[in-house]
């Protein structure tokens, strides 16, 4: 078994679970990953950051009463996946910090192809869908998939993210200074904070791995294909100007600023 890489007073590894109306499965996932670190030998803090009023934060708050190291945070106003993620950052104390989708779409177990390279010289790894060794268990119906790549060829025309397959998937770790640096100056509280993350990650010079994953659609998204779209459009060109407006050599500082208020 791989020796910890935390300390007593910082655990190995931060898991952010965004959540919306997640009542009926935050339960199993919270359990399965707290099992899973146990199993290898990783000392965690799992954050539940759930917004809603079906009972979410109640089920995950009875969790943190019997599990260690469980954070519960979040409102009944839904105000967006990337803001639950921002929220739950500024929370992390984690040598590493990353997040899951809370419905469990990338099951936890394919983190241990991510930690070799997060214990090597990655800053951050993603989950890619977008590579031949990655394993679709449910696939998006046909017109979603269609979409997303529409969506990728405008997102990379408007800001430029060379080589990345799959910005979406919402399976992503980060060095805890590099997760520090981009989450205190991201603004995008909606889907396009991935695309945002990466962007300011890239910008910072940061090290990114692409890992194949094993995924599963579960059939529920929450985003209207009309409004939802123009919504993304319109974060999209707030990021290209937002971008645009940051010299270069700003990221560097940025990133210098958060490693040194560790």
């Amino acid at each position: 078994m791989e020796r910890n890489i935390g300390t007593a007073l910082q655990p190995d590894i931060s898991l952010i679970l965004p959540a919306y109306n997640e009542s009926k499965t935050i339960t199993n996932t919270v359990r399965e990953a707290h099992r899973y670190f146990q199993s290898r030998g990783l000392s965690s803090q799992i954050i539940v950051s759930a917004d809603g009023n079906d009972g979410t934060r109640e089920e995950s708050r009875k969790l943190a009463g019997e599990i260690p190291g469980i954070l519960v945070i979040g409102s009944e106003r839904r105000s967006g996946k990337g803001r639950g993620i921002r929220l739950g950052v500024e929370k992390a104390t984690g040598v590493i910090i990353g997040f899951a989708d809370a419905d469990n779409k990338v099951p936890i177990d394919e983190f241990d192809k991510f930690l070799p390279f997060l214990r090597g010289k990655a800053d951050l790894v993603i989950g890619t869908r977008a590579r031949g060794e990655s394993t679709i268990e449910k696939p998006q119906p046909l017109y979603r998939r269609l979409g997303a790549r529409a969506f990728y060829f405008v997102m990379q025309s408007f800001i430029g993210l060379p080589g990345v397959a799959d910005t979406q998937c919402g399976f992503k770790f980060f060095r805890h200074d590099l997760a520090k640096a981009i989450f205190a100056i991201q603004e995008i509280d909606g889907y396009m904070y991935d695309v945002e993350i990466l962007a300011l990650a890239l910008r910072m010079g940061a090290k990114m791995e692409q890992v194949p994953i094993r995924w599963r659609d579960d059939a529920d998204s929450r985003l209207d294909l009309v409004s939802g779209n123009i919504q993304n459009m319109k974060d999209i060109l707030r990021i290209r100007r937002r971008l645009a407006a940051i010299r270069p050599g700003e990221f560097a500082e940025f990133r210098q600023a958060a490693g040194s208020s560790k």
